[in-house]
Formats: structure tokens, C-alpha cells, sequence
């Protein structure tokens, strides 16, 4: 596989049963995708539940491809979003720590003609369900996340468990470097990012056409002008604000708990966030429910997408 030149943004405004929109809010342009129900017309009625899924990183809105329109013909408006940095979303050089994220999610249901949503997150996605969940907590009906652990169970985790660590740790701090990790990922046509996902997913989904076809479009989408600088730009917020007090605050406040409703979903194949760091953390929300997913890794949501969406339902009623 060889390219010319890196990818334009539209090039991951891929046709379906949806409809592309761009929606500006807290300040950039966001590039979201809401899925089309029954008869053709997308929901415009705020009285409509809405649902916001969010990508992790290293990818963009198609990772929820599957949940997009399961949710939309159970009848509620379902929103995949490019999260700031990502896919077709605005690239700006600032703005990637959990403050000014959870107002891009708040801005966003807002914008979207809501007062209220439901937020799904995958990964790092999770992350800024859980910030939006603490910090503007007046948007945020309940969040379900996918292999997202709360940011403190997270560095407990990190901090004590040794098999979490080797499996987390390195990754995160060599995308600390600086230039380095952007030319990793876009290397080869983006072959690191598929790698990583490869690693990561179950065995039984990487070794499948969908995860060939998903991994292509991943690859395309990190090479975006910009894409993988942003990506880089969360986990790198995330490190070096340990030592300042803007991140000395986030987490002090992220210890808040919160009491809407809460799914936190694992695949039972996952070796990358283990079952032991999902369940840190119920203080942090006491009407948290832990599920497992089977036959699934990191990816649930695409592996396993008929058990998650399943689940998400569940929250949603």
C-alpha cells in the first residue's frame, strides 16, 4: 500500500445509512454524523433522546458505525462525533485537555438543539464522557463506556498494578516525544495504527474482513493533515499536567462523584485495559454498572456490536 499525499478531511465522510452535518461549537467546527431512521429523516425534535458516541484514540466517527443505526431505529437521535483534532473536526493547536473538552461536548448537545444527552465513549472517548459527567453535569443525562475506566482508577491502576502497567504504560510515554510519535503514525501509510488496534482486538475479530476494512480506514484517517498531531496532543496533556496545577485541579475535581446513571462495558478478551481497572473506581459513581462483554477485546462495540448495543439500550430506557 503506498500513497502520494496524505488524505483531505472529507475523505472519511463515508456514505450510509446517515447523514454528514457540520455543527460549530465551543468556539471550531465539528464534523459529526447522524444516522437516518425509519422513512429517511434525520430527528430534529429535542424531545427525541439524544445520544452522543464518542471515538477513542487513533480514530474517528466510524468506530460507532454499528451502534449509529441500531440506536437510531430503537428511536432515539444518534450523534458519532469526530472529537476535536480528529477525522473531518477542526485541528486547532490548543485545547486538548479535559477542561476545554468537556466543553466541546456541552457546546455540541447544546448546538444539536439539546439540553441534556447521553454520552458514549470508547477509550479516550470515556475519558471525556467522564469529564463532561463531573464538569457539566447540567448536559449529561448518564454515560456508557467501553473499555474507559475513571481517569483516577485509571492511574491507580497504573501506579500498583503491574500487569496494567506494562500493558498501558509504554505506549504513553513514548507518544511523549516530541515529532517522533507523529512520524510513527503516519508512517507507511498509517501501518502503526493498525498494528496497535491488531494488538489490541480480540483474535477472533482481527483476523476478519471488517477488521481488514476498519484498519484501512483507520490508516486513512490518521493521515490526515494534523490528525495525528491532535490525537498525541490528549495523551500528552494528560502527562504533563501531573506536575502543573491545572492538572492537579482536574483530578482533585474528577474525584467528585457522580450520580447519573453510569455502564462501564469490557471485553472479556482485553489485555490492554484489564478487568481489574474497570471495577476500580465505584465510589467515584455510585450507580455504576459493570459489564462484561464476550467474544470481545478493546473494540466491544465493533466486535461484539449486537451485546453492546444491547446494553446501551438498557442505560437508555
Amino acid at each position: 500500500m503506498s500513497s502520494i499525499s496524505p488524505p483531505d478531511p472529507s475523505a472519511v465522510r463515508y456514505e450510509g445509512p446517515w447523514t454528514h452535518r457540520d455543527v460549530h461549537a465551543n468556539g471550531i467546527r465539528f464534523h459529526v454524523v447522524e444516522a437516518m431512521p425509519e422513512g429517511g429523516v434525520v430527528f430534529a425534535d429535542p424531545e427525541t433522546p439524544l445520544v452522543v458516541l464518542l471515538h477513542g484514540f487513533g480514530d474517528f466517527w466510524w468506530s460507532w458505525r454499528h451502534q449509529l443505526t441500531a440506536l437510531a431505529e430503537l428511536g432515539y437521535r444518534a450523534v458519532a462525533v469526530d472529537l476535536r483534532g480528529y477525522g473531518d473536526s477542526d485541528k486547532p493547536p490548543r485545547g486538548y485537555d479535559g477542561w476545554t473538552l468537556a466543553g466541546d461536548i456541552a457546546g455540541l448537545v447544546r448546538a444539536l438543539g439539546h439540553t441534556e444527552a447521553t454520552l458514549v465513549g470508547h477509550a479516550e472517548g470515556g475519558l471525556v464522557c467522564w469529564a463532561t459527567a463531573v464538569l457539566q453535569p447540567r448536559v449529561v443525562r448518564a454515560i456508557g463506556l467501553v473499555s474507559s475506566p475513571h481517569p483516577a482508577a485509571l492511574k491507580s491502576s497504573i501506579l500498583r498494578d503491574r500487569k496494567q502497567r506494562s500493558a498501558w504504560l509504554p505506549n504513553f510515554l513514548r507518544y511523549q516525544l516530541p515529532r517522533y510519535p507523529e512520524n510513527l503514525l503516519t508512517a507507511d501509510d498509517g501501518a502503526e495504527i493498525e498494528r496497535l488496534a491488531r494488538h489490541r482486538a480480540g483474535e477472533h475479530w482481527s483476523g476478519t474482513a471488517e477488521f481488514a476494512d476498519t484498519a484501512e480506514r483507520m490508516r486513512t484517517a490518521i493521515r490526515i493533515p494534523g490528525a495525528a498531531h491532535s490525537g498525541l496532543e490528549y495523551q500528552r496533556w494528560a502527562f504533563r499536567s501531573q506536575w502543573r496545577p491545572d492538572g492537579a485541579r482536574f483530578m482533585q475535581t474528577m474525584r467528585e462523584p457522580i450520580h447519573i446513571p453510569v455502564l462501564s462495558l469490557h471485553g472479556d478478551r482485553d489485555h490492554y485495559i484489564l478487568a481489574s481497572t474497570i471495577r476500580r473506581g465505584q465510589e467515584f459513581s455510585p450507580r455504576r454498572r459493570v459489564v462484561t462483554i464476550p467474544d470481545a477485546g478493546h473494540y466491544a462495540h465493533q466486535e461484539n456490536p449486537a451485546a453492546v448495543t444491547a446494553e446501551l439500550a438498557t442505560l437508555l430506557s
